[in-house]
């Protein structure tokens, strides 16, 4: 997934740099994870403590003394994306796709949705996400898997699970996904940055915005 871990890092340096730091009351963070493929059950796997951790000790910085209620509202305050490649329609295999989920090359970012939470979009998570590509006029594309197809996941279920913050799943397309030619599009890569760049800046203003009833 080094297309993300490129986007992501590439965006928050710029945000970094741009001058708008300075007026973020946020704390952002990008963080890389290693064995995605076999199950993320690693000391530097999603599945491991250090996520929470991290945020634990971020929140500690915030407090005079150790305060539990603080990291707590931070998780409520939070959001994640979870950013894995998502599946381009391949044109000898179209009906692996519903007709209305798929994904194009240098069609935009993937926001990918899964009611059995292989992916962990939600309808507020997935919002913010759309929200953000139409304030910055980003392209964006949907993807639900067929219902008589397996569906693959990513760390974005097991962050949420373990770290407990609201998590939204998405990803530029790609073919031949896990071959030794795996394609995607710059155009993709450039809009994902954007839209990863978008976030840090607007992210929490977007989310903060909703009204859950």
């Amino acid at each position: 997934n080094q297309s993300h871990c490129f986007t992501g890092i590439s965006s928050i340096i710029d945000h970094a740099c741009s001058g708008a730091l300075a007026e973020d009351d946020a704390v952002s963070i990008v963080a890389l994870f290693d064995h995605e493929e076999v199950g993320s059950n690693s000391n530097e796997g999603a599945g491991s403590p250090i996520m929470r951790d991290a945020i634990i000790r971020i929140s500690g910085c915030f407090a005079m003394a150790e305060d539990s209620e603080l990291f707590k509202i931070g998780l409520a305050k939070s959001l994640l994306f979870s950013c894995d490649a998502a599946h381009a329609i391949h044109p000898n295999y179209a009906s692996k796709h519903e007709r209305n989920h798929q994904p194009k090359i240098g069609k935009g970012t993937v926001i990918k949705t899964n009611q059995n939470q292989r992916y962990a979009t939600n309808c507020v998570t997935g919002f913010v996400v759309r929200e953000l590509c139409k304030r910055n006029k980003l392209p964006f594309q949907e993807f639900v898997v067929r219902n008589d197809c397996p569906c693959g996941s990513t760390i974005g279920p097991i962050l949420a699970h373990y770290v407990g913050i609201r998590t939204v799943d998405i990803g530029i397309p790609q073919l031949s996904m896990h071959s030794i030619r795996e394609t995607c599009g710059v155009k993709d890569l450039f809009t994902n940055f954007q839209l990863l760049n978008s976030f840090f800046r607007d992210g929490l203003k977007v989310l903060s915005s909703i009204s859950e009833d």
